[in-house]
């Protein structure tokens, strides 16, 4: 094997290591203490529209960490008639490749009701609810959890973009859900794969000169 060859086989072994590792880092984080947030967005399709998220009651129950929660209930339809079609949109988050979105949710736990959330993303920084076509999951279809449970998604997208909560259904089947601690956690490349490859593509490029004065 030639000098060239040598030295690149040798950068390659010791670049690997650091090329494919990428340490999953929390990029987003939001406790709901205080429901009115910067960068977050409410759109309420509700038919007739009534009221949107609100600062979560601590009479009903409390919050899963912090102070408080952000809740939805069924007066998200006028008057608590007609259907609920309640949006709440969240910053715009740089994603890197594999990434997983969580939150907390329980409901009120009052008999008769049937409370339906839904996740969703969508690229970009637009808030048309049109364009969150993704749907990530949804809470409810079997039974809204009646105490706080950890619900966890993954997505794998590279770049800018937002995820929605969608509290939805007939007013008249739900009741008063709770959604606290969001995080989201992605795959953020370590800085030394960069510095590992710029000095290795450095070197090599010395070298490459070096032999073609001989």
């Amino acid at each position: 094997m030639t000098r060239l060859g040598t030295l690149a086989a040798a950068l390659a072994l010791a670049a690997a290591p650091f090329a494919v590792h990428a340490a999953p880092v929390v990029v987003f984080t939001e406790g709901f203490d205080n429901a009115k947030l910067p960068g977050w967005v409410q759109v309420n399709h509700g038919s007739p529209p009534g009221n949107g998220w609100f600062q979560g009651n601590a009479a009903i129950f409390g919050a899963q960490a912090g102070s408080s929660y952000i809740a939805a209930n069924y007066l998200g339809a006028l008057s608590g008639s007609g259907t609920v079609d309640s949006w709440l949109i969240s910053p715009v988050i740089d994603l890197y490749g594999a990434s997983s979105f969580s939150f907390f949710t329980r409901s009120a736990a009052d008999p008769g009701y049937a409370d339906t959330l839904q996740v969703y993303f969508s690229p970009g920084a637009g808030t048309d609810v049109g364009a969150f076509s993704d749907r990530l999951a949804t809470i409810g279809a079997g039974g809204y959890p009646s105490a706080w449970t950890q619900v966890s998604t993954d997505i794998s997208f590279t770049g800018a973009g937002r995820f929605a909560f969608r509290y939805t259904g007939d007013a008249g089947t739900l009741d008063y859900i709770g959604i606290d601690s969001v995080r989201v956690l992605s795959a953020v490349p370590e800085p030394s794969s960069a510095l590992m490859l710029g000095l290795g593509l450095g070197a090599l490029g010395l070298l490459r000169r070096r032999a073609s004065k001989r």
